[in-house]
């Protein structure tokens, strides 16, 4: 198919394709006039990534593709789409009720009929690389557009604004109920401690343990000393039983020294009588009962310094028994109170987890009674939507444009498909197709240069000698 040809064809039909385009392009002009006008009002909002007053954390989530779609999705949700019917209480407007009549024939709630409705003349668009969401309401009244668009959005920032209230009411209830065992359970542990420290005599120091430890540990010392006195007087009690003449304490005694001293003078002053005068003298006799007097004595001296040196051992070994006896019970005392220490300490740490517990339960519970009493959503208003002036369709020369060009490509077709159904010579390329010897003469007045190529041609062609004509 050449563009000669083409042209031909629709020279051929000029009158066909002028009507389909005529006829499409008016269509669409009247039908454009026809439609009832639609206004669209635009109403934004932006999504603020500030830092939460309560938390003070900065949620990067806020910003990214997946959070503003999730914002579009609950735009588009049937609980904001309620909520702007209930707020606007398009249920009670009587001609709306007729024509949800009319629609349904009372099937269904007028709810659910008008969310349907609402949701199909709203449109949402977020923006790129920006936190604004643009919510754009079509109906043929633009201040009811404008109405249901600035409703819409006012709607959405009271949603957004429960779906972070709610869920922290929630979790403050929850956390209540939490403080309130943990509580009990704080409570019970202290109870319980009290109780055990009570019974077991124990002090919230540990002043009586050192007390009981100093105590033990000068018993200790005491029982070495003793043990030290005992083996002493042990050791001399042996000797006394040997010797008593050579303890320490019969050689160190005064009156044993001093006696002693009477018996040397009596025995030299015996000695000298009884030189003198004979073993028979009155003087001599007296002088041997006097040193047996003073012997006597002696005797009778260091037994008592040995006997003491005996008490002295038993006593030294009754003291070695008591202390050491008071030793082991000090050491059970002392072992019991770190026994009792250790169970002490053991609730005293459960009772410190508990306070723990306790205090960041109550710290949960703050911060989530705050949030559950926000009134500060992070979706503010950007812009409130207006009447609009101008309609947004139908745009009449949009349609009649687009129309004239469809029906150019329709008329185009048809005339192609008609010629396909029925074809005819159109000019000297179809002739010379079917008869290649043919020429053609050019008209009167016409030159041969003016004439198509293939009619040139065929001209040259039949000029020749060697050919004929027709």
């Amino acid at each position: 198919m050449t563009p000669s040809k083409l042209i031909s064809i629709l020279r051929a039909r000029w009158s066909l394709v002028l009507l389909v385009v005529l006829l499409t392009t008016l269509t669409a002009f009247g039908v454009s006039l026809m439609l009832s006008k639609k206004y669209v009002a635009t109403a934004s909002v932006v999504v603020d990534a500030k830092p939460d007053p309560i938390s003070a954390l900065i949620y990067p989530g806020l910003a990214s593709p997946a959070f503003m779609n999730t914002q579009v999705d609950v735009i588009n949700s049937d609980r904001v789409a309620l909520r702007v019917v209930r707020d606007l209480r398009l249920a009670e407007v009587p001609a709306i009720r007729e024509q949800w009549q009319t629609a349904t024939s009372g099937e269904g709630t007028i709810e659910q009929w008008l969310i349907a409705f609402l949701q199909a003349n709203m449109d949402v668009k977020p923006s790129k690389e920006s936190n604004v969401l643009t919510v754009a309401y079509r109906a043929p009244d633009p201040q009811f557009a404008a109405a249901l668009a600035n409703a819409f959005v006012k709607a959405y920032v009271a949603t957004t604004l429960d779906l972070r209230v709610d869920p922290a009411r929630q979790y403050a209830g929850y956390f209540d109920q939490q403080a309130k065992v943990a509580l009990e359970k704080l409570e019970s542990t202290r109870a319980k401690l009290s109780a055990y420290e009570r019974e077991h005599g124990i002090i919230a120091t540990d002043e009586r343990l050192d007390v009981e430890s100093n105590r033990l540990s000068e018993l200790s010392s005491q029982l070495v000393a003793l043990q030290a006195l005992s083996a002493e007087s042990g050791s001399r009690q042996g000797q006394a039983a040997r010797g008593a003449d050579q303890l320490p304490d019969v050689l160190s005694n005064p009156v044993v020294m001093q006696l002693k001293s009477d018996l040397s003078r009596a025995e030299g002053k015996l000695q000298e009588l009884s030189t003198r005068y004979g073993d028979n003298h009155p003087q001599v006799i007296e002088a041997k009962a006097s040193v047996a007097d003073v012997r006597s004595k002696l005797r009778a001296e260091i037994g008592r310094v040995s006997g003491g040196v005996t008490v002295t051992n038993n006593i030294n070994k009754q003291r070695e028994g008591e202390i050491r006896a008071a030793l082991e019970t000090q050491r059970e005392k002392v072992a019991k109170l770190k026994a009792a220490r250790d169970d002490a300490s053991g609730l005293m740490r459960e009772a410190e987890s508990a306070q723990r517990a306790y205090e960041n339960i109550t710290t949960r519970l703050t911060q989530t009674s705050l949030e559950s009493q926000t009134t500060q959503s992070n979706v503010n208003i950007l812009t409130e939507a207006v009447a609009p002036l101008k309609p947004s369709s139908p745009k009449i020369l949009l349609n009649t444009a687009l129309a004239f060009v469809a029906s150019v490509i329709l008329a185009v077709g048809l005339a192609l498909l008609l010629e396909m159904r029925d074809r005819k010579v159109r000019d000297a390329d179809d002739v010379m197709a079917v008869l290649p010897m043919l020429g053609v003469l050019p008209a009167p007045g016409r030159r041969a240069s003016a004439l198509p190529t293939a009619e040139r041609r065929l001209l040259g062609n039949s000029a020749r000698p060697s050919r004929g004509t027709a």
